[in-house]
């Protein structure tokens, strides 16, 4: 087991000689020092999201932040007079963050000592540290992705997303109309790969057999003109959600493959599963091929069964099987074992006959032709 400390993804700030030097309701100025804003912008620049529970009055407080032009690295300032506990269970339970990923930084050793009892998961840094921060290994992921360098303007672009649909009083079709959505499918190239791997690793609700493809894996599939790996993203008027799926998939003369389907939870409630599989349906259908799709059952990817149903897979045989590797035995340990590596252990065949589906109503698919190469429409038709 690796000794690494979990990664910080969210760091929160007391602001009162922490951040800057001075109080805000005793001192005529406050002021940042450069290697601290350099330590924002740097943990911003990884990824690491950043909050602010501060015992001050907000819009005195805000205004300062925004004086200073760091406001806009801070997401959920919780500014007021509440218990600093409070407030970071507050922020971490509006992000969705388990407790053991969130670090908290304030000059006073009482609040500290306060924020550790209530919650000791938290990891509680004195602010004489600040400057070290981004030397640490907690606060140094091995990869940035593409989306991890934006992940502060997709929370924020999320939070105002959410305020919109509270507001919203029409069905939830009428919503999603009006974010209009764009679904973008492409071949994934290198500058994919770390995306492609963290959504396959991280994963596993909406995740078809919670089978894990490492960056070796990946490279040797894209350079195969026999598989496509596909990434896929979304984005609104409001901003992009990121990469939100991946899809792996064989060419054989009768029937395509569909290695892997993965999808991020955040996108279940735009409909991108039923979206995407639809799409790749109606591609196959193109193609004159038939669709199968490999699923292995886990205690967690319940969602994903359902979606294949809805899209019409079923469990029959059908001659065209024949042409793909066999189905092993459901020996659900052996494949939780390795990767990619682990072969065939526990996988099952899902079937479908593609037909012409129709175009969604709520989202406009940017995507490529499929097609193995030199095949009509196909890549590099």
């Amino acid at each position: 087991m690796s000794d690494a400390p979990t990664l910080v993804k969210c760091l929160v700030w007391d602001l009162d000689n922490t951040p800057w030097r001075g109080t805000l309701l005793e001192d005529h100025e406050v002021v940042l020092p450069e290697e601290i804003r350099r330590t924002i912008v740097e943990l911003d620049a990884r990824g690491i999201l950043q909050a602010v529970a501060s015992k001050n009055d907000h819009d005195h407080a805000w205004q300062q932040l925004e004086a200073l032009g760091i406001a806009e690295y801070f997401v959920l300032p919780q500014i007021g007079w509440h218990p600093k506990s409070q407030s970071v269970k507050e922020i971490a339970d509006r992000l969705n963050f388990a407790l053991k990923t969130i670090a908290f930084i304030d000059d006073q050793p009482a609040e500290r000592a306060e924020v550790a009892h209530h919650h000791p998961e938290v990891r509680c840094f004195d602010a004489a540290r600040a400057a070290e921060l981004t030397a640490l290994p907690e606060f140094s992921p091995a990869v940035v992705t593409v989306d991890g360098a934006r992940r502060r303007s997709m929370y924020q672009a999320g939070f105002r997303r959410a305020a919109e649909r509270e507001e919203f009083t029409g069905p939830d079709e009428a919503f999603l109309r009006s974010l209009e959505l764009v679904m973008e499918i492409k071949r994934a190239d290198d500058a994919d790969l770390s995306r492609v791997e963290e959504l396959t690793l991280r994963t596993s609700q909406m995740n078809a057999t919670g089978v894990y493809y490492s960056d070796a894996d990946l490279r040797r599939l894209i350079a195969d003109p026999e598989h496509e790996v596909l990434t896929v993203s979304l984005t609104d008027r409001f901003g992009p959600h990121g990469a939100v799926g991946v899809l792996l998939v064989g060419y054989h003369e009768r029937v395509w493959h569909l290695k892997l389907l993965a999808t991020s939870c955040r996108v279940v409630s735009f409909g991108a599963g039923a979206v995407l599989l639809d799409w790749l349906i109606g591609e196959a259908a193109a193609a004159g091929v038939h669709l199968a799709a490999d699923f292995r059952r886990t205690d967690r990817n319940r969602m994903m069964e359902i979606a294949y149903r809805f899209a019409g897979f079923t469990d029959a045989a059908c001659d065209c099987l024949a042409e793909l590797p066999s189905a092993g035995p459901v020996d659900v340990a052996a494949a939780d074992a390795g990767a990619a590596g682990s072969g065939r252990a526990g996988i099952e065949f899902r079937h479908l006959v593609p037909d012409r589906r129709p175009a969604p109503t709520t989202v406009r698919v940017e995507a490529p032709a499929l097609g193995p190469v030199g095949s009509a429409g196909g890549a590099g038709a």
